[in-house]
This record gives structure tokens, C-alpha cells and sequence, in this order.
């Protein structure tokens, strides 16, 4: 498996070198990340100004590039200009959660939705702005539920946020007033949204999409 990972914390960020060191026991690894921070830089590209390309010293054994623009850039470029073949994009360990609302303002999963504009899966790790270590303690346990669940082939995207300590994994909802009541209707204790699990020390794995319709008042004009 070919893995591209990127960020949007920058190239010298401990979280990405921990995701890629880790990744590398998986698959073959590319780094092609911003040159300096880029967060909530959400989907932007930059289309009216040049910006570098430079491969950078990284961890042995593994090829980077710092790029002079966004983390959705650094998959556009990684894709287009660099020529480079990769199955899925990881993105991150950004530091700080990417839940509810924030996730429409971060880079970290901007460039896994525009891997998703690529035809390419995407998972984005994050989370607590205190310390990597559990995120990276339990990137194995998070693997292991995607495998096992086979999370990819029902869906191409994911976010998953790690608490400092975990209990465990709970796949979740965004946070926000969009959730079907019917859903929470059909699975209440099983659905938690993104929020609750951190706040209750799980691990939280949602599926995220590229489509922005609400499908629901669409069926509801078309019936009226």
C-alpha cells in the first residue's frame, strides 16, 4: 500500500513524523506537506500565485517535500505535479481535535477531501493540543477497527480523534444539528456524536463526505 501523508501543521510537526513513522510499518510512505502551519485552511488551493517544492531531510528511509501552500495543495501537487501513485492520504496527527463545526475549517481534513476529489480514500488523525502520545499509543487499535470493520469499502473518508487516555472506540456523528432523528431513534446507544466520545475518553472514527445537498429539504420541495 502506497500512503501519502500530509498536514496542515506544517513539515517540522512532531505529529506528522510520529504518523508517518507509524505508517511505515504499514506501507510505503511519502511525505508532502506545508512548508509553515496551515490551519483552518479547510479545501483551499492556491490558483494565482507560484508556490516551491522542495524535498526535505525527513526521517531515513522515507521521501518528503515541503510545500510552499495549503495541505489540499500538497495533495494536489503530490497527485499532479510530483506525479507520485498513492493509494489512501493520512493527514496529520494534527494537534488539537477536529470535531463538529471545526472539521468544515480544517486543513487537516481538507486534504483528505481533496484526495476524495482525486478518487483517493483519506483518514485524518487529531487530537488533544497537550500531547501526541496517545493518539500515537493507539494508532495500531484504530488500524485494527478499520481492518476489522472494513471501514474503507463502505466508505472512502474518515475522522478519527484521539483523547489523551482511551476507553476505547466509538464510531460517532459530527456534532451539530444534522443528525436524522431517525437515527438517533434507531441506535441511541450506539451513536454518540464526536464531542461526547472525546469528552467520554473514547476514541471517536466518523465518515465524513464531500457532499454539502441536504438531500432531506430537497425530497421535502420535491414533494410539496
Amino acid at each position: 500500500m502506497d500512503i501519502l501523508i500530509t498536514n496542515d501543521d506544517g513539515i517540522r510537526s512532531k505529529g506528522l513524523a510520529l504518523l508517518a513513522e507509524w505508517a511505515d510499518s504499514i506501507g510505503n510512505v511519502t511525505v508532502v506537506a506545508p512548508a509553515e502551519e496551515q490551519s483552518a485552511k479547510s479545501q483551499s488551493l492556491n490558483i494565482r500565485t507560484r508556490y516551491s517544492i522542495n524535498e526535505v531531510p525527513f526521517i531515513p528511509g522515507i521521501p518528503a517535500y515541503a510545500v510552499g501552500s495549503t495541505p489540499a495543495d500538497c495533495v494536489h501537487t503530490a497527485a499532479g505535479l510530483l506525479g507520485l501513485h498513492f493509494d489512501i492520504v493520512f493527514s496529520g496527527i494534527n494537534r488539537g481535535f477536529n470535531i463538529g463545526f471545526d472539521i468544515a475549517y480544517s486543513g487537516t481534513c481538507g486534504a483528505i477531501f481533496e484526495a476524495a476529489h482525486n478518487g483517493i480514500p483519506g483518514i485524518a488523525f487529531s487530537t488533544s493540543s497537550e500531547t501526541f502520545s496517545g493518539a500515537y499509543n493507539h494508532l495500531d487499535e484504530a488500524w485494527h477497527y478499520i481492518r476489522k470493520k472494513q471501514l474503507l469499502s463502505i466508505a472512502p473518508l474518515w475522522n478519527i480523534n484521539f483523547p489523551v487516555r482511551s476507553n476505547g472506540i466509538r464510531l460517532t456523528c459530527q456534532n451539530g444539528p444534522s443528525i436524522p432523528e431517525s437515527l438517533q431513534k434507531e441506535v441511541p446507544e450506539k451513536i454518540l456524536l464526536d464531542k461526547d466520545a472525546i469528552n467520554a475518553g473514547f476514541i471517536s472514527v466518523t465518515p465524513l463526505t464531500i457532499a454539502r445537498t441536504d438531500f432531506e429539504a430537497f425530497r421535502r420541495v420535491l414533494d410539496s
